[in-house]
């Protein structure tokens, strides 16, 4: 999440909150397809699905989240616990040195694979960060149910979450809520315990694209059969310590929930009953904004005139991860934008080097005097559709989205953004406390916000782009669209320090409860939960890199759906542009460009080895989650 627009969520919410009572959202049911035009629906989609929700939350890893989970029937999930890193009470286990972090000793120049090396002789303790230390009535924690009723998309025996889990400690302090914080071994740590509560705010992690791929340390010469991109993924809090002067969570990236404890219960419990992925990854080594396009898009997008053209940014927002003379590691800018076709910028060499080392050879992907947006970047319109003028934003972007795509074949589909429609009254210059609350809504996590086509078009925009409680209205009134992206505010999404992984979970419940009272709906519909990112917390899992901008760590992702039950663990590789792969297949549609990642093939897999595709680079489109059963399968196979 954008770190500055989530300082301006308690401010904001001030107001709102002392006219908590006056909140009164009017949901438009959306005019989408109706419940009962099976036949209609039947003759687009490949399989039952005729309805797709993506539920978007923030900032968790797999091993974070799902390191000690168990599957049911046999199944089988790669993580800590299986590996043998942890014990399934969160304690070290026989192959804890596989968890094991580094510090490498002063470079001259940005690297991705260390030179040298030495492990730490005790972890750098977590600390607080800027997670809440009290109560307040004017951001939450609140001090009473009363105030968090401002938040409208959870049940109202939920409200209760938004009043509780203050760390009652200053910020940026040791953790001390963290067992033994200050004297932990050296690798992943259980971050819940006798004095931290599930249910309690945490600190946040650093996740930017060339840290990341500083983390991963990936060298071909580390390479085994298993683990053939040689990433080692032990760098995390010495990158997080050193690449600039910030409190960055220095040691929060080590942490992982214990679902063994009773920690993430209802993502637990959908991944027994339903279908889950351990080998599920981001598309981009980063942060937030890079993800939701990579999702909306299969691509990166880059600084340019607004009408497709190529420019340069100013030079202060272009990144140099070089170190300064006299430091160990800070970066000289840690900029925004990244042109990766030319090896002679700075950062671009490691990198491009390393990948041109592989195998499997994958391309950059990068076009000639093309500046990405590699970190987080507001887009260049406002909520409500007025091009953005001031700060650094990304100008209107012409890349083709799946929206697009579904425009052409006349496919229904929305964005549902929390506090969506509040933010827009903000934009339009809104003095109301009542909306006060749409600070909360999350511009960068909306990949048609960057989109002209659709964000540009006021006719595109008032059909697509809509909040929460449209979504549940369609639900309830049977109205959902094809194709739903639903992403909670910012008090919702579950993201470290701002946001809870209960708060999510209860804005999922929510969802999936609507659903329940629908039970015509729920027949043919599937919902993909999926984070944005890892959020910087340190993950186990094989990393395939595709091309300059990732994949990145292991996710987080379940297919909930009547096709999907049994608990099953997909082993396939897969990531974000993997939803695109679904979309496409399902409503028979051709991959966005000749340059998105959508045109990747669907993994090959050896039976030896069922995380790594013998036909690298290659992603997978999910079908694989879901029994049809030979009537309703996809006649085409091999796209």
């Amino acid at each position: 999440m954008y770190q500055p627009q989530q300082k301006r969520i308690a401010a904001a919410i001030a107001l709102s909150a002392m006219l908590a009572g006056q909140l009164q959202a009017l949901p438009h049911a959306y005019a989408g397809d109706r419940d009962g035009d099976h036949e209609s629906h039947s003759r687009r989609t490949a399989t039952p699905i005729e309805h797709l929700i993506v539920v978007i939350p923030e900032n968790r890893s797999y091993d974070h989240t799902f390191g000690t989970y168990v599957p049911r029937h046999g199944q089988f999930a790669s993580n800590i616990l299986s590996k043998g890193i942890v014990r399934a009470d969160g304690t070290p286990g026989p192959n804890f040195f596989a968890g094991a972090q580094f510090t490498v000793p002063a470079q001259t120049a940005f690297y991705i694979g260390a030179p040298a090396k030495s492990p730490y002789a005790v972890l750098p303790a977590p600390d607080t960060l800027g997670s809440p230390t009290a109560q307040s009535n004017t951001a939450p924690p609140f001090t009473s149910v009363a105030i968090a009723a401002i938040e409208r998309d959870l049940e109202p025996a939920d409200l209760a979450l938004l009043t509780t889990g203050a760390s009652g400690l200053p910020t940026r302090s040791v953790d001390t809520r963290v067992t033994s914080a200050a004297s932990l071994p050296n690798g992943p740590f259980q971050l819940t315990g006798p004095t931290m509560a599930y249910d309690a705010y945490t600190g946040d992690t650093i996740h930017r694209l060339f840290q990341m791929w500083q983390q991963s340390d990936c060298s071909i010469a580390n390479a085994t059969r298993g683990n053939p991109s040689g990433c080692l993924n032990d760098l995390y809090p010495f990158v997080n310590t050193t690449f600039n002067t910030n409190d960055n969570g220095v040691g929060n990236s080590m942490a992982f929930f214990n679902v063994n404890d009773g920690d993430a219960p209802f993502l637990k419990r959908l991944a027994d009953e339903f279908a889950s992925s351990d080998n599920f990854h981001q598309s981009v080594q980063g942060g937030t904004a890079a993800n939701h396009v990579m999702l909306g898009t299969g691509d990166a997008v880059f600084f340019s005139d607004g009408n497709g053209n190529a420019l340069t940014p100013a030079p202060n927002l272009v990144a140099n991860p070089n170190p300064r003379a006299g430091t160990n590691n800070r970066y000289t800018v840690d900029g925004n934008w990244a042109n990766c076709s030319d090896d002679a910028q700075p950062g671009v060499a490691p990198i491009t080097g390393y990948l041109a080392s592989l195998p499997y050879r994958p391309a950059p992907n990068c076009e000639a005097g093309h500046f990405y947006m590699i970190n987080n970047i507001n887009p260049g319109f406002l909520p409500n559709g007025q091009p953005r003028t001031t700060g650094n934003f990304v100008p209107p972007s012409t890349r083709r989205t799946i929206g697009d795509a579904l425009n052409e074949k006349s496919i229904s589909w929305a964005y549902f953004g929390g506090a969506y429609n509040a933010a827009v009254n903000l934009a339009n210059g809104s003095t109301n406390p009542a909306d006060a609350i749409g600070v909360a809504y999350c511009q960068i996590c909306n990949p048609f916000q960057y989109a002209k086509s659709i964000m540009g078009d006021a006719a595109q925009r008032a059909a697509h782009v809509k909040d929460t409680a449209d979504l549940l209205a369609g639900i309830d009134a049977g109205t959902l669209p094809a194709v739903s992206f639903a992403k909670p505010d910012g008090l919702l999404d579950g993201h470290p320090q701002s946001s809870k992984l209960g708060l999510f979970e209860a804005y999922l419940k929510n969802i999936l409860d609507r659903l329940d009272q629908n039970p015509k709906l729920k027949a043919k519909t599937a919902v993909f939960v999926v984070f944005d990112e890892g959020g910087g917390y340190w993950d186990s899992g094989f990393l395939q890199p595709l091309d300059f901008f990732g994949d990145g760590p292991r996710i987080p992702f379940l297919a909930v759906s009547p096709f999907s039950r049994g608990g099953k663990v997909s082993h396939s590789y897969t990531d974000h542009v993997s939803i695109l792969k679904f979309i496409e297949r399902n409503w028979r549609l051709a991959p966005l460009t000749a340059r998105s990642r959508d045109n990747l093939p669907n993994p090959v897999h050896h039976e030896h080895s069922p995380y790594v595709p013998a036909n690298m680079p290659a992603i997978g489109d999910l079908f694989d989650m879901f029994h049809f059963g030979d009537r309703d399968r996809d006649e085409d196979q091999d796209r």
